[in-house]
């Protein structure tokens, strides 16, 4: 069975129904999406939602748009990605950014607002901003989808229904009742569900609130998805791809495109065999938060094309634990006062409250010395545990009694007996807490500066003195969580250039052929500039890929 459209569109994530709207409501073109599972979202719906894109309309609603934000922005993304990225390819997404915002905005029922004060992951670098670049999505009400919503990709971590919690109240719910605004937030939270309740909304905030938008601005511009249809090949014929082909419930079929193809299809985060060839071991699929449907398939398709890749070997990295059925992803709990990570030998190895990418790179490159760093251990005390969320426990909820008998969670009551359990030297281990209790009353991490940056201090305790993010551990019992390098997908894919065409190895454009998001290489290189710096450059090269195509 054959079936011909202008352009058609492999993935319903951010960079996917990004592209098919542009396709379709700014171009004109016949599109379609195919996607392999039966949800749409990917892993867009699945995350925190935040966009770093310099200078657009909310950062600029929200007076956080300086004069030359634009070349600050662009210099930033020079010192921390450097040449690993081309920099017509960097200075693009800056420079286009806003405007695909500004497109999404008029699109679809999307609305963004400021994240504030979450800085840029290295704000002390060159253009970095202290107050940060991101935004995230407005809470939206699915009904304006109607029955779509069963396709809506399972979220990452369940909620009740109509409990939205934004980027913007986690940093204040998660130092629980430390300050006044940590339950005055838990308040207007609860409220918010009570009264979207009483009204018959279906809520729901974050990276979920972006999808739905999207999804509702495909179905007023009457482009179809077609579920449940999986990737196999493309279709090319003289050098240009002019199709693909997919297996589907019903077997397999083509379909053609008369422009183009444009891949949005995700990296490779949950396929163990590429894992085990690209990427460093010991790495396993159940440690990332990505997309179960994200295997590599785009990126295999693109390859055989001809294609170039990149940065295969690197992900959208951060320290994971595990629990019953699945994994976290540490977002603030490393960050806050009164806990530390060690390696097999005790010892700490690094600044725990470093941007997420970064920490991982540095268990990794504590596991290439020799010294296992994989798993690494976390360690925090009593105080810890009832001042603080950790998994999405508040400080007055039990761990469950499974996380300790599975020993997902090990606690002890004293240092000696922890380290006894999960096999580090003692001696090491009580030395390691002293050290760093020492640094915790002068507020001077003299080991690895942690507190430093203002980075840092997004996800802290500000009650906390001298330095917020440094407290003692004295408070019996201890604890333990085993430390993985985890990620939200992977970043490595197929090579492109600042249209999103894909590239051959000697630098020449495949025809018919574009890619955004994560099957493409990433334009963050081996870094991360800020919050929302993956769906973000998504979007973006997703809205290109779709300019280029009309054009071509």
């Amino acid at each position: 069975m054959e079936s011909t459209y202008d352009v058609i569109v492999v993935g319903a994530g951010g960079a996917g129904m990004t592209a098919a709207l542009a396709a379709k409501t700014k171009h004109g073109l016949e599109t379609v999406v195919i996607e392999k599972s039966s949800y749409f979202g990917g892993s867009t719906s699945r995350s925190g939602g935040g966009v770093w894109i310099p200078g657009n309309y909310a950062l600029k609603a929200a007076g956080q748009v300086e004069p030359g934000d634009a070349d600050a922005a662009k210099l930033y993304l020079e010192s921390i990605v450097g040449d690993v990225v081309p920099r017509e390819r960097r200075d693009t997404y800056v420079d286009r950014g806003p405007e695909v915002l500004e497109f999404l905005r008029a699109a679809t029922p999307v609305r963004l607002k400021w994240v504030p004060d979450y800085a840029d992951y290295h704000p002390e670098a060159p253009g970095g901003r202290l107050k940060g670049r991101s935004v995230e999505p407005v809470p939206t009400d699915a009904r304006i989808i109607g029955d779509e919503l069963k396709r809506l990709h399972p979220p990452y971590a369940k909620a009740p229904a109509n409990m939205v919690v934004t980027q913007a109240d986690f940093r204040k719910m998660a130092t629980g009742f430390r300050t006044i605004k940590g339950p005055l937030t838990m308040v207007r939270v609860g409220l918010r569900k009570v009264i979207s309740t009483l009204l018959g909304r279906r809520l729901f905030g974050m990276g979920a609130a972006l999808a739905i938008s999207l999804r509702k601005g495909l179905m007023d511009a009457q482009v179809p998805v077609l579920y449940e249809h999986e990737l196999t090949d493309l279709i090319v014929e003289g050098g240009r791809v002019v199709g693909i082909r997919v297996s589907t419930p019903d077997g397999p079929k083509e379909l053609r495109a008369r422009k183009g193809v444009i891949l949005g299809s995700g990296g490779f985060e949950h396929n163990q065999e590429l894992r085990d060839k690209w990427q460093p071991a010991p790495q396993n699929v159940d440690w990332s938060t990505g997309a179960p449907s994200n295997t590599g398939a785009g990126i295999l398709a693109g390859i055989a094309a001809g294609a170039a890749t990149d940065l295969l070997d690197e992900a959208w990295w951060g320290p994971t634990i595990m629990l019953p059925g699945r994994s976290w992803f540490l977002l603030s709990e490393r960050n806050l006062p009164g806990s530390f990570i060690v390696n097999a030998e005790g010892r700490r190895f690094m600044n725990e409250a470093l941007p997420y990418v970064e920490a991982v790179h540095e268990i990794q490159k504590g596991q290439a010395s020799g010294v296992e760093h994989v798993p690494s251990w976390m360690i925090f005390d009593q105080t810890y545990r009832s001042r603080y969320i950790f998994a999405g426990l508040s400080g007055q909820q039990p761990i469950p009694g499974r996380w300790f008998k599975e020993e997902f969670v090990v606690k002890s009551e004293s240092i000696e007996g922890l380290a006894e359990r999960i096999g580090v030297p003692a001696e090491n281990l009580a030395a390691t807490v002293e050290r760093f209790n020492g640094f915790a009353r002068t507020g001077d991490d003299e080991d690895f500066h942690r507190g430093v940056s203002g980075y840092d201090h997004y996800y802290s305790d500000p009650t906390v003195k001298p330095n917020c993010s440094l407290a003692p551990l004295d408070k019996a019992p201890f604890y333990a969580v085993k430390i993985l390098p985890g990620d939200l997908g992977t970043k490595g894919g197929l090579v492109t250039d600042a249209h999103a065409r894909v590239l051959r190895p000697d630098g020449s454009v495949i025809e018919g052929l574009w890619a955004a998001g994560n099957v493409s290489s990433a334009v963050m290189g081996r870094t991360y500039a800020g919050p929302g710096a993956t769906i973000g450059p998504a979007m973006v090269f997703g809205y290109l890929a779709a300019e280029d195509l009309a054009s071509a």
